[in-house]
């Protein structure tokens, strides 16, 4: 692997780790502390994360990580005899499917739907419930996806 191709997994590596413990602090503290307020103060309180978290840096190294293993994805392929091919594109596709497109398919939509409703009415509550019971186990399966990532970028480096 070319020095520019390590850096790239090496950056993938970085940001697949951040993900993984942003998702992981969320699947163990979080959730769970906002699981155990009422649920119009457990969904504002949700809401407004979800607002705040759409800021500059975090779509940096949610995006950007995204991009590289888009790149690193095409290099595996295009040069797969070569060493660590096969992990770079492990890692790839683990971020991209169980991170990039589960947010974009499972958690985005779940966001918008808790934040399109009045979370003091019954309607709110209902949705809240809703949004614990399916949103989390999502948000596991982020976690999962970033540490394997995490660990395939580094293997791909040794």
């Amino acid at each position: 692997m070319t020095l520019l191709f390590s850096l790239l997994a090496f950056l993938a590596l970085l940001g697949s780790g951040l993900m993984a413990g942003l998702f992981f602090a969320f699947s163990n503290s979080v959730m769970a502390s906002l699981a155990r307020l009422p649920a119009p103060q457990g969904a504002v309180a949700m809401n407004t994360i979800n607002v705040v978290i759409q800021n500059p840096l975090f779509l940096l190294v949610f995006m950007g990580t995204a991009l590289l293993c888009a790149v690193l994805a095409a290099k595996a392929v295009l040069g797969w005899g070569e060493s660590g091919a096969f992990w770079l594109l492990a890692g790839s596709l683990l971020y991209l499917v169980g991170i990039f497109a589960a947010t974009i398919i499972f958690n985005v939509p779940l966001n918008d739907a808790l934040a399109a409703v009045d979370a003091s009415g019954v309607e709110g509550t209902a949705m809240w419930s809703r949004y614990l019971a399916e949103w989390l186990p999502w948000n596991h399966v982020r976690t999962l996806a970033g540490t394997a990532a995490l660990a395939c970028f580094a293997l791909a480096l040794r």
